[in-house]
Order: C-alpha cells, then sequence, then structure tokens
C-alpha cells in the first residue's frame, strides 16, 4: 500500500476544515451501520415480547435512531448537513441481544456513512436507557458499518460479520 495518505479535513497548514463539497455531483447515496446490545436473556425476552416497565422501548429506540441520523451534522463537528430522503431503523433479535441497524438514503455531494453510524449509536443508548433498571450490566457495540453506495469512492461493503 503506497498510496500517500490525504486528510480532507486539514487545510496546508495542518488546521481542522470541513471539506468543500460544491463542485461534487449530486448522487444517490445510503448507508448501513449496525449496532449491537448485549442482554441478559431475561431482558432480552421482555424486550422482545414487548413487557419493559418503561413500556415499548422497539419504538423509543427506532424513533430515537431516526431523530439522531437527522440532527447529525449538530452533533459531529465537520459533517455537512444533508437532507435525507429516507431512514430505517430495524431491531432484530441476535444471539446475545439484539442487532439494531439504520440504511440512511439521501441524493448529495456526500455520503451519509455519519448518519447511520450516529442513529444506531443513539439507538442503542436509548435501548440502554429502557432497560438499565433490569440489566445494568447491558454491554453496547460494536458499532460498524456495513455497507455504503454512490459517490465517487464507489460502492463498499463488509464482507463477513467479525471482519474490521
Amino acid at each position: 500500500m503506497n498510496e500517500e495518505l490525504v486528510f480532507s479535513h486539514l487545510d496546508e497548514q495542518g488546521q481542522v476544515r470541513m471539506v468543500e463539497v460544491g463542485e461534487k455531483p449530486e448522487t444517490v447515496r445510503r448507508a448501513v451501520a449496525e449496532a449491537r446490545v448485549r442482554l441478559s436473556p431475561e431482558v432480552r425476552r421482555s424486550l422482545l415480547e414487548g413487557s419493559l416497565p418503561k413500556g415499548d422501548a422497539l419504538a423509543a429506540v427506532r424513533l430515537a435512531g431516526i431523530m439522531a441520523a437527522k440532527r447529525t451534522s449538530d452533533l459531529i463537528p465537520l459533517c455537512h448537513p444533508l437532507p435525507l430522503s429516507g431512514i430505517e431503523m430495524a431491531v432484530a433479535p441476535s444471539p446475545e441481544g439484539v442487532s439494531i441497524t439504520a440504511a440512511v438514503r439521501t441524493n448529495a455531494r456526500t455520503g451519509v456513512e455519519m448518519e447511520a453510524m450516529v442513529g444506531v449509536c443513539v439507538a442503542s443508548l436509548t435501548l440502554y436507557d429502557m432497560v438499565k433498571g433490569l440489566d445494568r450490566g447491558a454491554v453496547i457495540g460494536p458499532i460498524r458499518l456495513l455497507e455504503k453506495t454512490g459517490g465517487k469512492s464507489g460502492d463498499w461493503r463488509r464482507q463477513k460479520p467479525g471482519e474490521r
């Protein structure tokens, strides 16, 4: 790997800057991210049955993820505000708890990877808040990008579930 590293968020003097994207063409872009949350078997069962004391945690988790994805540029300093055309949040059972995924779409000059990642981060924190009274040992992670499409760099997809 002999490619020179280019840090697009640094100017010629090494100062942090927001990348100029005004000349880039608008393209359809999509990103999917995932957060895993490990839960005790009892709390996992209650969550999936909808019988947690705090109410419908799954609805709260999905809504929190959507709201967070929409506010990404307010939370991540160098992110551009984007006109999101769609956000799909899902919570699915996994062997040790649940998997939370966000699929985010836009037609813009820059990608939506950060929006998908922020969505699953806040969704997983919301889940922790909903279950902490029953399972303070719940564990969030890993949080990772699963795929992205569109833009100059093209498409990317995680090959194997445990792959970096």
